[in-house]
């Protein structure tokens, strides 16, 4: 239904324009600052409660809510170019190996979680005001902008996204322990190979061939709908259950 990725498009477009409130809120550095003081962050918080909301729901905040995903999707109209997968999607978790690392460290070090401060480096709440947040601010969207327009569509969730990787991880205990969940199923006796659902997918997936086989779970899809909402045969579709199809 287009009326549905309207909506979601709406609401990333909407989240990006709020970017400059909200960037502290997603921040992994602020993380590590407020580890190293004992704080759990509003970064933290967040990253957190994404965590647990994967069980249930996967990527989807990467498909519906994420601020630097609504600048990426607009993005694709300069630039539609597929992002290489395979071996390059792992770049992020090496990454986020030595972050987690680190703010474990830290933590310890402080001798855990002294204080809890939901708006810590933030002034009233908002993060962007002073004008070194502004450098870093254009600063990250500049990376984001580069990446997609010389790597593809979503290049930084694909590459560099350290959220991603504890929704991939959350995603990974949901199938262990066969929670329902938010997923795609495919009805491969209908669809047509028409690839309309490749063309579509934001983050450059091979949609034709887990329609095909059956086999819809993937660690990079973020449930964003484009798939389902495309098909001309409604071979694809949202199912919340612990279920492959």
């Amino acid at each position: 239904m287009a009326k549905r990725q309207n909506i979601r498009k709406g609401i990333l477009i909407i989240s990006l324009l709020l970017f400059p409130i909200t960037m502290f809120y997603i921040s992994p550095y602020i993380i590590v600052v407020g580890a190293v003081a004992g704080i759990a962050t509003g970064s933290f918080i967040v990253y957190s409660m994404l965590f647990v909301l994967s069980l249930f729901f996967g990527r989807a905040f990467c498909g519906y809510v994420c601020p630097m995903a609504g600048l990426q999707e607009c993005l694709i109209l300069a630039q539609n170019k597929k992002a290489k997968g395979g071996k390059r999607n792992f770049i992020k978790y090496f990454l986020w190996v030595p972050w987690v690392a680190t703010i474990v460290v830290f933590f310890v070090h402080a001798g855990g979680i002294k204080e809890v401060d939901f708006a810590f480096q933030t002034t009233n709440g908002i993060s962007v005001i002073h004008p070194i947040a502004y450098i870093v601010y254009y600063g990250i969207l500049m990376v984001i902008i580069i990446l997609a327009l010389t790597m593809g569509k979503r290049a930084m969730c694909h590459y560099l996204c350290p959220v991603s990787v504890f929704m991939v991880i959350g995603t990974k205990i949901s199938q262990w322990l066969k929670l329902p969940r938010l997923r795609l199923t495919s009805n491969h006796d209908s669809c047509v190979g028409c690839k309309r659902c490749d063309k579509k997918c934001p983050m450059s997936l091979d949609v034709n061939a887990m329609a095909v086989t059956g086999n819809t779970l993937n660690s990079e899809c973020i449930l964003c709908g484009e798939c389902v909402d495309t098909c001309p045969k409604k071979s694809i579709a949202y199912s919340f259950s612990n279920k492959p199809s």
